[in-house]
């Protein structure tokens, strides 16, 4: 596995593609909710398999004091296997080698106790996004 910042146009072609085959295909957001405004200016991470295959993909934005965890996903026949973990690390050692030392992020539900496992607490009640119960937590790095 290979996880790093996106540096060119077919590197965030391969991270749009994960995102819209775990958000959109088979967690039925809409598009027009899961690539957003918001995709042009955020920092973007792609997971490349041993065969240079896109495996997970991940943004980051960087907001008042903190870096948003945002769009964090790995191909279902490969979760349990540490990329998601992988991945965030990876996002969090660019927080911090942009100044900034608290990490937040809008998880679902039934994915706090992997955040909880990375150190991530709840610090909201929980909402509605794309339809999908969340909750924001936090990590201080």
């Amino acid at each position: 596995m290979e996880i790093f910042i996106v540096q060119n146009e077919q590197q965030l072609q391969d991270a749009y593609t994960i995102r819209k085959k775990v958000f959109v295909e088979e967690q039925n957001v809409p598009l027009s909710i899961e690539l957003d405004e918001h995709d042009e200016h955020a920092t973007h991470f792609i997971c490349y398999d041993s065969s240079n295959k896109p495996v997970g993909a991940s943004r980051l934005r960087f907001i008042d004091n903190y870096g948003k965890l945002e769009r964090i996903c790995v191909d279902k026949g490969l979760r349990g296997k540490s990329i998601g973990k992988k991945i965030i690390e990876i996002m969090e050692v660019e927080i911090i080698h942009q100044g900034y030392h608290e990490a937040v992020l809008n998880a679902q539900t039934h994915a706090t106790t992997f955040y909880e496992k990375l150190g991530y607490e709840v610090i909201s009640d929980e909402f509605i996004d794309a339809g999908i119960p969340h909750v924001t937590m936090k990590k201080t790095l």
